[in-house]
């Protein structure tokens, strides 16, 4: 039991073959790519699929093993030092305009996943020290109003119409990139000032979080361009979209066409398993600590990673999060796979027409 957290060694790859990628040149610059989104896709074609779950006296002491927590605040050096190797070698090295754009989706990928998918797990985290660092590794993605959005807004409203990281049926993934994009900033806004209003504080100062992340975040791209140029300011600024883009890809593909019911009260019904789709793809579960066991993170949003369970009554992904993403970015073939299994899940649960938001 004590050697478990090994496996979550996995997590560590994505930085490897980042640094590989920006290291190298040529194909190698493309190694984070090719690893991330073909070879795990491929391998999980092959590999079984793991629903199993801890026994409860492996649970408590998994709870318990401060290794675990460890594992994850390791990704924060690991991301500031890729974030300055990477800006380092854009401003002084010399490639061609093909290897930047592989270094570039590197720095990408390790802005999704060791930064937005790692200060996700964090975020939700009670202690300060664990909040700082999950708005630190969202600096870096420049994806800050996220842990207000997410916390107070997406685990709220999931699966509603009211929720815009919940994708429609129907709705394909560009569609829902530029209402996500766009609405999540202003939910988190309006979060944010319901929350001052209610302690009596200004919304036009510092007390307001939004307005000190974009100051942040402004201060960030200062230094970023005073230390190493325009050029790789704007380097970093689109690895920061892509790391932005693969999140909502993963929202999309997590919470596609599934829908609550609304009760008499007008209230939701409480998020229930089969209002996430679930992974049990045993490296996507390792690599990203364990996100793809998404309902059981929406049903109990405060378990930690290393005890996140299977459960039977969550609708299963055909394929791991790295291929359903790939699958995404082609809308008709999305809905050909996707469509059948959402309706076969809604006749199970169903909600009322006027409820499905549509």
């Amino acid at each position: 039991m004590r050697m478990r957290f090994l496996k979550y060694l996995a997590g560590y790859t994505i930085p490897v073959v980042v640094w590989v990628s920006i290291s190298q040149d040529g194909l190698w610059s493309f190694t984070a790519f090719a690893y991330a989104f073909v070879l795990i896709s491929i391998l999980e074609l092959f590999l079984p699929d793991d629903p199993s779950n801890l026994e409860a006296t492996e649970e408590e002491l998994a709870k318990k093993d401060r290794i675990y927590d460890w594992m994850l605040y390791l990704n924060v050096p690991i991301q500031f030092g890729l974030l300055w190797f990477f800006l380092d070698t854009v401003s002084t090295g010399t490639f061609t305009w093909w290897e930047l754009v592989g270094k570039v989706h590197a720095m990408g990928l390790s802005c999704g996943v060791t930064g937005i998918n790692v200060a996700h797990e964090l975020g939700h985290r009670v202690k300060p020290y664990e909040r700082v660092m999950a708005k630190l590794l969202l600096m870096s993605s420049l994806y800050m109003h996220f842990i207000i959005e997410h916390n107070r807004g997406h685990h709220k409203r999931v699966s509603t119409a009211e929720d815009p990281a919940s994708a429609r049926k129907g709705e394909g993934l560009y569609s829902f990139y530029g209402r996500t994009l766009i609405m999540s900033i202003g939910s988190a806004w309006q979060l944010e000032k319901k929350r001052l209003l209610h302690k009596g504080g200004k919304i036009w100062s510092l007390q307001n979080e939004m307005l000190r992340f974009f100051l942040f975040q402004c201060l960030f791209l200062v230094a970023i361009g005073w230390f190493f140029g325009l050029f790789a300011l704007g380097a970093y600024m689109l690895s920061a979209a892509i790391g932005m883009l693969l999140l909502e890809t993963i929202n999309y593909v997590e919470h596609y066409g599934l829908r609550r019911r609304k009760l008499d009260n007008g209230r939701y019904e409480r998020v229930m398993p089969w209002h996430s789709w679930n992974s049990n793809q045993y490296l996507g579960r390792i690599i990203l600590y364990e996100l793809t066991r998404h309902s059981d993170h929406h049903y109990l949003a405060s378990r930690e990673y290393q005890i996140l369970r299977h459960m039977d009554e969550a609708p299963q992904l055909p394929a791991g999060y790295p291929a359903m993403m790939l699958l995404a970015l082609l809308p008709p073939a999305w809905f050909r796979v996707m469509d059948p299994r959402v309706e076969a899940v809604m006749a199970a649960h169903p909600v009322e027409p006027e409820n499905e938001g549509l």
